[in-house]
């Protein structure tokens, strides 16, 4: 399908749920596990009318909105007024009888699962004797998606059940670890389900029993599978053999002790491979209506880390096994690759993921009660941004090295490769001679905003490439602290015949972040590229370190002068980046730009360790990467305080010693805290906002606190923030553009600018030197008390259609037939 086909339908299906949406007279959509719920309408009876009309029948779906189903099923719930007949309820599929799919529950609701949808709109309806007849109309989505994100990028390759090595069109594919071939372009293949048993062994390790071997996306031959770890904790249970001797038991939150045995689906879903592991009794059926008792309804969804836009589709990052303890909790475990953000960094994509995946949870497992996600670096983007672009998608997060999210990480990126090519240019190295390297790393992690440099060479080191659309030789500051040149490659891993190139191959895939997004920011007039945030005119570099003394007059205006910034494909040049206006307000509208006040109905613990330089902290050993910065935490404080007024259902956990990993004692704890928070706000029936519910449910445990880096036992917990604050592995740095005048939230991507005042710099400045930075500055400097050019509200969840970004509207509704 053609992007221009693929908009036509989107609209297509949009506009039939909102005329069934107007028209409606009946309810769809909600609850039991499903993601957004709508807001429910009823037609009054006419008291003028005589005799009164019989009351309508409603529909409902229950998984999923209506018309955002996928995978061509879909339950549903049948709501019968007063005195009508269940015993004669029929209810059918266009035309197609599914009476039979529908049953009366213990609680008196009437539900049902219905598969064989159709793609597009498929009516529902349902009459019974005493009741007027109704009907819904469901649109269904292809099981590899899109939803709600637009056309999908191509070209795009399917994982093999072995790995295959590159060709020169091809790029080498990752094993699936499915026995069956994908069927389609959508990288559809067969789901399957296996039996693994945890054993007692002691010792043992938290491997998947079917591993799967690295790929080398340029190897020309293929890599061997690894065999299975014979001291694995977990081994093939099959239930027809007697029962293992090392089989153990795990006790639910429930409090019931049952076999260890975990059923793992694997499939794939939206072009991503997928895992789900829950607790399993192989004499018992399972169905939605009648979900096996040891799961608790709860859903445990790790998000992996990194980031990226490879072109291919390749398995989780996170393996089931690693998540043993919440899946003997009673938790549903469940990951897939394209929420992954090392494998996908389209954040829509990436949400509209999730939803799929709870809905296909909610028609297989059961009503869903909450929803818990984790993740690092990448993986606490991803836990961010989807209550960002869709409120209500996860109900609790719990965080680690956490950045707010992907557009506003990028500024520091952008800036920190900037400056360290700013740092490497003669004129800088002139005013550089005579200075130890000691004062020169003090003059550079001023500017920078950070301890020391380490911190933007990082950037530099490990992403300072990722904007790259095309095919591109990395570089790297060495042990020496120079500039190095490494290897080619492209961030699609893709061969070299199929990726853009400005001269031979202009219209090749194009690989960075904002291309793979291109769907949701839209393209330039001329279709070469997507649009982009990416905009450093007006930042004055090293402001406050200037002020401050820190550096000197000229080496402030020097860094400024030489800093430049980039072109449409990421190439330096000596102008300033200026962002295409477009995608300014498309990142805020969206949430991609991290929204506090979309997010203040999710419940967040987030546990922060130190990774602000490359200094060893305390117990741990140095950062070889040290990009996770404690001040990233305070940001997303921050855009809550600014949307809400308070905090109250962010919680901070820091701890001084070992880096960034905090104990698995703690990460416990956060679960525990977590997961009494959520019930609680769960059985609060009452009218309140949800923000308000989760403020109000706060457990007592859910409060601040820090363990400072000297507590070797890590046991102390102190609540003065004061006290954390004069812990140097506790105190949060700045970014370079909070050291230029920006704010902590850091969520304006390109600044208001205003006329250069003077009188600002104190009078360090010479004549020259002024004249010299207006010369910089031409249109003004950045005006950080205005808020920044496109920034507004969220519009989310939001939808890509043939005219760009729009808001979803309300959720289709059954109408009186």
């Amino acid at each position: 399908m053609n992007e221009r086909t693929a908009r036509r339908a989107t609209l297509r299906w949009l506009t039939a749920a909102l005329v069934a949406t107007l028209a409606a007279c009946g309810g769809s959509g909600g609850g039991n596990g499903a993601v957004w719920t709508p807001v429910q309408n009823s037609t009054p009876a006419d008291p003028g009318q005589i005799p009164m009309p019989l009351a309508a029948i409603q529909i409902r779906t229950t998984s999923n909105r209506a018309d955002l189903v996928s995978g061509g099923d879909v339950t549903l719930e049948v709501v019968l007024p007063s005195g009508a007949q269940a015993s004669t309820l029929k209810v059918a599929v266009g035309g197609r009888d599914v009476s039979d799919a529908f049953a009366t529950a213990a609680d008196g609701r009437i539900t049902g699962y219905v598969s064989g949808l159709v793609d597009g709109e498929n009516v529902v309806s349902a009459s019974a004797s005493g009741a007027r007849a109704a009907s819904l109309a469901v649109t269904n989505h292809p099981r590899g998606g899109p939803v709600l994100s637009g056309p999908q990028i191509t070209p795009f390759f399917c994982a093999t059940p072995q790995p295959q090595a590159a060709t020169s069109s091809t790029p080498a594919t990752a094993p699936s670890g499915l026995g069956t071939v994908a069927v389609d372009a959508q990288c559809n293949i067969a789901t399957e389900f296996k039996l693994y048993y945890k054993s007692t062994a002691a010792n043992c390790a938290l491997g998947l029993p079917d591993p799967f071997p690295a790929v080398n996306f340029a190897a020309t031959t293929p890599p061997a599978l690894p065999a299975p770890n014979s001291n694995n904790c977990f081994k093939p249970y099959d239930p027809a053999a007697p029962r293992p001797g090392d089989l153990a038991t795990t006790t639910t939150d429930a409090g019931a002790t049952v076999p260890f045995i975990v059923r793992v689906e694997r499939g794939t879903l939206n072009r991503g491979i997928y895992d789900i592991a829950t607790l399993f009794d192989p004499t018992r059926d399972w169905t939605a209506r009648s979900p096996q008792p040891q799961w608790s309804g709860k859903v445990y969804y790790p998000f992996g880390a990194d980031t990226g836009q490879p072109r291919r589709q390749v398995r989780p990052a996170t393996n089931w096994p690693t998540g043993a303890d919440v899946i003997g909790r009673g938790y549903l475990w469940v990951a897939n690759s394209m929420t992954d953000s090392g494998a996908n960094s389209n954040r829509l994509v990436m949400a509209e993921t999730v939803m799929m995946m709870k809905e296909h949870i909610a028609e297989t497992y059961g009503p869903i009660r909450y929803t818990i996600a984790t993740g690092c670096s990448g993986g606490a983007i991803n836990s961010n941004v989807a209550n960002s672009l869709a409120p209500g998608l996860l109900d609790g997060v719990i965080v680690t090295c956490t950045f707010p999210d992907q557009e506003t990480t990028g500024i520091e990126v952008s800036d920190c490769a900037w400056l360290v090519e700013a740092y490497a240019k003669p004129a800088w190295s002139a005013l550089m001679a005579g200075l130890t390297p000691a004062q020169i790393d003090a003059r550079k992690g001023a500017i920078n905003g950070h301890p020391d440099a380490s911190a933007c060479n990082a950037w530099f080191n490990a992403f300072g490439g990722v904007s790259k659309p095309g095919i591109y030789t990395t570089r790297f500051v060495d042990a020496s602290g120079n500039i190095a040149t490494g290897a080619s490659t492209n961030n699609c891993q893709l061969p070299a015949s199929l990726v853009y190139s400005p001269t031979s191959n202009p219209t090749g895939a194009r690989c960075s972040g904002w291309d793979w997004s291109a769907s949701i920011f839209g393209k330039t007039a001329d279709g070469s590229r997507a649009l982009i945030t990416r905009d450093n005119e007006g930042v004055q570099y090293g402001l406050s370190a200037l002020l401050s003394g820190a550096i000197s007059a000229e080496e402030f205006v020097t860094i400024n002068e030489i800093v430049g910034g980039s072109n449409g494909d990421y190439e330096a040049q000596p102008a300033r980046s200026v962002a295409d206006s477009g995608a300014l307000g498309i990142a805020y509208r969206s949430g991609l730009v991290a929204s506090g006040r979309q997010m203040a109905g999710t419940a967040m613990i987030d546990l922060r360790g130190y990774d602000d330089s490359s200094m060893p902290t305390p117990g741990g050993a140095s950062s070889a990467y040290p990009v996770h910065h404690i001040w990233r935490s305070f940001s997303m404080r921050e855009r809550l305080d600014k949307s809400q007024g308070d905090h109250g259902n962010h919680v901070m956990w820091r701890f001084g010693r070992n880096g960034l990993s905090p104990s698995p004692a703690l990460q416990r704890e956060a679960l525990d805290t977590l997961d009494a928070w959520l019930a609680a706000v769960g059985a609060d029936t009452g009218s309140a906002p949800l923000a308000a519910k989760v403020r109000s449910h706060k457990p007592a445990g859910a409060s601040d606190f820090c363990l400072l880096s000297s507590d070797a036992t890590q046991s102390t917990r102190i609540t003065d923030m004061a006290v954390c604050e004069q812990d140097p592995f506790l105190k949060p740095s700045r970014s370079p553009r909070q050291v230029a005048g920006g704010p902590l939230a850091e969520d304006i991507l390109k600044c208001a600018l205003k006329p250069m005042d003077i009188t600002r710099y104190h009078g360090l400045l010479t004549a020259s030197q002024q004249a010299r930075l207006a010369a910089v500055f031409p249109n003004g400097v950045c005006d950080w008390t205005r808020p920044g050019i496109g920034q507004q509200d969220a519009i989310s969840p939001a939808f890509v259609s043939r005219e760009g970004l729009r808001a979803l509207p309300p959720a289709p509704a059954s109408r009186t037939n």
